[in-house]
């Protein structure tokens, strides 16, 4: 029966908006609730276990029901994290029992003759691969609740689109077929979504869809560049990548960037030099300069890896991490390669969710099959759920509402800090003010020591992530890089730049 609108539409409305609101707080309060009375029975639960002996069963869910009048969903809960604990024994149709006492655990073994064993053949390797995680676990790494995340690598969870995910994955699980194994390069749906993305002449045959940027790029540099091998990278550049080519036994070469990109001159020199096969390079909203690769320099770039026979590899990490004033984006350099130059990485994750890891490998040609070969090797596959969410997610209406959102929301978080950092710390250069992406650049005072400053800023309750990890040699110069996006707002932002204030006057006299 249709509903008649009689009188004041717009107040029926109103007090239908304020209902809904209403109604989502509600919700929220009584997810709070359960998931305190879940924590409260269990530690109850857990101070009366010494009433039982190892093996007895304890009372039935619906006696701690009626004994504690909480609901079943918080019992099961409850015993579950118990269990969880290895406190209890749930059996299925007979109970929970309490566990047997736990033994004791075994003296530690001597692990010493390990240092021989990774060490033995370095000797023979060009370039050591040791891993240093040091550059990724400084934007990776949560710190305390009471510290301001501006080190932070990943949207907060209030620009997140934690609905529309729940929802994907809720319409994805119930697919026919969702949750039987996948074709290894990916739902053919999901490819041809990413190529049509990328644009140009790039088919859904070229594209394999990877788990997240980092393996993406982890299987590219694996692909082209055997051991001991020189990698052309950006000055400065993602502290992930640089990991990524040392472990590989990789030597990272740096090219200089300045605020048009990478500069080509320097670009051809390196190769010249190096005699490198690969190029990494992120020409939008670079990190961590967020400088964008200038037109002039784009065709300069294809060019130059061209003729030294060298691939390459585009991140295109952030490219819906765009801003509301950044104007029309340069196509991808794959769109504009008609010879296999690129390899070409475009994820999901930034703009989603750093669980929801969906990404995109894109190459033509013989590479393409190598790439393919050490994807299977390495993983298999990715989760079909996952890919049949993403499918559900970037079909959805919720998309282009939630890539709106971030694009406005992104933009007041960084005039905010952008504004902050001129008012109370102009001795910090912003030279830069990218107009998409998730963080600012900052030169610091000749002569500042970025560990001491790293460091007096987490005593003032603000995490930053310094400069010096995201160079493949020597810095010209102190930095450090400041996350907006991590943050719960521009009230966050204030108080971050407050603290920082802090910092810097007990570092830089």
């Amino acid at each position: 029966m249709p509903v008649v609108l009689i009188g004041e539409p717009a107040v029926l409305v109103g007090e239908l908006s304020t209902a809904i609101v209403l109604g989502v707080v509600a919700l929220l309060c009584a997810l709070m609730q359960e998931r305190s009375s879940v924590g409260e029975l269990a530690e109850r639960l857990r101070g009366e276990l010494d009433r039982y002996s190892p093996g007895g069963k304890l009372p039935s869910s619906r006696a701690l029901v009626e004994r504690y009048r909480v609901s079943p969903v918080t019992v099961s809960r409850a015993l579950a994290q118990l269990a969880a604990e290895g406190l209890v024994v749930t059996r299925p149709g007979a109970g929970a029992f309490r566990a047997q006492p736990r033994t004791a655990p075994a003296p530690a073994g001597d692990t010493s003759w390990q240092e021989v064993a990774l060490s033995a053949g370095g000797a023979a390797e060009l370039v050591p691969r040791s891993v240093d995680a040091s550059g990724v676990l400084a934007s990776l790494t949560t710190p305390p609740p009471e510290v301001i995340e501006f080190n932070g690598g990943y949207l907060h969870p209030s620009l997140q689109p934690e609905r529309a995910l729940a929802a994907a994955l809720s319409r994805a699980a119930r697919r026919p077929g969702a949750w039987g194994r996948p074709p290894m390069e990916g739902l053919p749906e999901l490819r041809e979504w990413f190529a049509r993305s990328i644009g140009g002449a790039v088919t859904a045959a070229e594209v394999l869809i990877a788990a997240g940027g980092q393996s993406a790029l982890t299987i590219a540099l694996r692909a082209l560049a055997p051991p001991g091998a020189p990698v052309l990278v950006e000055s400065p550049t993602y502290p992930g990548l640089l990991a990524i080519a040392r472990a590989a036994g990789l030597r990272p070469v740096p090219v200089p960037v300045d605020p048009d990109g990478v500069r080509p001159t320097l670009l051809a020199e390196a190769f010249r030099a190096t005699g490198a096969r690969v190029f990494v390079c992120q020409p939008l909203f670079q990190n961590p300069t967020g400088a964008v690769l200038a037109p002039a320099r784009r065709g300069e770039v294809l060019r130059i890896a061209r003729e030294a026979g060298a691939f390459v590899v585009e991140d295109d990490f952030v490219r819906r991490l765009v801003h509301e004033d950044a104007g029309e984006l340069p196509r991808p350099l794959a769109a504009e390669d008609a010879d296999g130059v690129v390899v070409h990485v475009c994820s999901l994750t930034k703009a989603t969710s750093p669980s929801f890891r969906v990404c995109a490998l894109v190459a033509r040609g013989p590479v393409l099959e190598r790439l393919r070969a050490i994807q299977v090797v390495d993983t298999f596959f990715v989760p079909r759920p996952l890919q049949e969410a993403a499918l559900e997610l970037v079909g959805s209406p919720a998309w282009p509402r939630h890539l709106r959102a971030i694009s406005a929301g992104l933009r007041t978080r960084r005039d905010t800090m952008a504004a902050a950092l001129r008012l109370d710390l102009p001795e910090l250069a912003l030279p830069h003010i990218p107009s998409g992406g998730y963080h600012l650049w900052l030169r610091l005072p000749d002569g500042t020591d970025e560990a001491a400053l790293t460091a007096a800023a987490l005593r003032a309750g603000v995490a930053i992530t310094p400069g010096r990890p995201y160079f493949g040699a020597e810095p010209p110069a102190g930095h450090v890089r400041l996350s907006f996006a991590a943050v719960a707002g521009p009230e966050e932002i204030h108080e971050g730049v407050r603290r920082l204030r802090t910092a810097c006057g007990e570092v830089l006299r």
